[in-house]
């Protein structure tokens, strides 16, 4: 059952065309990633979404409710997680926690909120002494007062350390467990690959793709890769006279094998035959990463 559904939703700025159609419905129950490089369109679909800004055309569904004309209603059932938030400096966490929680009907337990978030200990103090790490985890408990049956996560850890980072992962999955259904934005391509259920890759203010991580990585045939570093002085040309091998390339001093059938066999006996050792090998699938080159032409850092 969809809890989300966008259809033909278009938005401009003047001559400038932002969204240009863009279609998808989100299951209830799932994580759903929308994918794409800084510009194509991901916030500007989200904002739509949450009623922050208005379409120009098409059609937004959430829980059965018109964004722009249920505004009301619409904020008792989604909670957002903005790209970019902040609260006062001097308003401590313990403060922002109780206030927000009097913006609902039936708020969660704030307190009970903070234990799950990690916050309990930071209560009392102010948002300007906060970390990175803790100000994405109040801005997430902000999002989860209301006891939301949605939740938009809008590039939620931007700016955090590794670490940080899959802290909040984990955080989010129990959000998720816990029956939320979650709307998140990402360009992080592991973020993607690691919570979400189905992914709308966007690009230009198009969905060009919807599907699994693992079913965008499977419409990917760059055949097999070994990346090593030899131990010697190699010549590549008895690589590339293997049957397997289709290309050789260096990457600094590593070298870059790809090829068919099998290839790790064929390369490491021509290896052994030079008494050459295979220094730092690594055999690499397909990534969700060359997914969105091949569906995009670009990096999605871009």
């Amino acid at each position: 059952m969809a809890i989300i559904e966008v259809d033909s939703l278009v938005k401009r700025y003047g001559d400038n065309s932002v969204l240009n159609g863009v279609s998808f419905a989100v299951e209830q129950g799932e994580i759903f990633g929308i994918l794409g490089p800084n510009g194509a369109g991901k916030t500007t679909t989200v904002e739509c979404i949450e009623g922050l800004r208005t379409p120009d055309g098409g059609t937004i569904s959430v829980c059965g409710i018109d964004p722009q004309r249920d505004t009301g209603e619409l904020r008792q059932l989604l909670g957002a997680q903005l790209q970019e938030s902040e609260l006062p400096d001097k308003l401590k966490v313990g403060e922002a926690l109780e206030l927000y929680s009097s913006f609902y009907r039936q708020p969660a337990d704030w307190r009970e909120l903070a234990e799950i978030l990690n916050l309990t200990g930071k209560l009392g103090t102010q948002f300007r002494r906060l970390s990175g790490g803790q100000k994405q985890r109040l801005s997430i408990a902000l999002a989860l007062l209301g006891t939301p049956k949605v939740a938009v996560l809008d590039e939620l850890t931007t700016g955090l350390d590794p670490q940080a980072r899959r802290d909040v992962w984990g955080l989010i999955e129990r959000i998720r467990d816990r029956g939320v259904t979650i709307l998140l934005v990402t360009h992080f391509m592991e973020e993607a690959e690691r919570l979400c259920d189905r992914l709308a890759v966007i690009d230009t203010g198009r969905v060009i793709a919807i599907d699994t991580p693992g079913g965008l990585v499977s419409r990917v045939d760059k055949g097999q890769r070994i990346r090593f570093r030899p131990s010697g002085p190699l010549d590549e040309t008895r690589l590339t006279a293997l049957d397997e091998v289709t290309s050789v390339e260096w990457a600094g001093p590593q070298i870059v094998v790809t090829g068919r059938g099998d290839l790790l066999l064929a390369v490491t006996t021509l290896l052994a035959g030079q008494r050459i050792t295979a220094l730092d090998l690594r055999v690499e699938q397909n990534s969700l990463e060359d997914a969105f080159v091949a569906l995009t032409g670009r990096p999605v850092e871009s």
